[in-house]
């Protein structure tokens, strides 16, 4: 079988940060790295179901809202992945708009969006605050990246 792309980053040298991690077509998949992997370092269900409905609500609302195709968790618990229509949004432009939408996470206070039975099957594990905490800090990491920093780092 054919190693997905995922599965080639040298997870010992990958830092918090953000990454191009595909091109296919016009959908672009950044990879936002939260943790560094394999330290035990993990965000934990409720930090990174709360990042997503925050991230997710606030993408969906942007002025490029429409460029926006998915954001959610990574399965490693390390970070998120956000797809986009490059045929839209540039990378320069995707960076801007996730510095920006992790800004106003970290002061949101506002109602949890999508904290109810009726709209998501786990709304008990979500908290503001939480998601507060982590966008706080991811907004830090990428507060002066720029497109030339989307590449994984290497080994040596």
């Amino acid at each position: 079988m054919e190693r997905i792309a995922s599965f080639t980053v040298d997870h010992n040298v990958l830092v918090p940060g953000l990454y191009l991690s595909r091109q296919d077509g016009s959908i672009t998949t950044l990879d936002l790295r939260f943790k560094k992997p394999n330290t035990g370092d993990l965000l934990s269900n409720g930090q990174m179901h709360s990042v997503e409905h925050i991230i997710a609500t606030l993408l969906r609302n942007s002025a490029h809202k429409d460029a926006v195709i998915y954001f959610g968790p990574m399965g490693c618990q390390t970070g998120f992945y956000f797809l986009f229509d490059s045929a839209q949004l540039t990378n320069a432009q995707a960076i801007a708009l996730l510095q920006q939408v992790f800004s106003d996470a970290a002061a949101y206070h506002g109602p949890m969006p999508g904290k109810s039975a009726a709209e998501c099957g786990n709304y008990r594990n979500l908290d503001v605050a939480e998601a507060r905490g982590c966008c706080a800090f991811y907004a830090d990491v990428i507060r002066d990246w720029t497109v030339e920093q989307l590449r994984y780092p290497t080994a040596g």
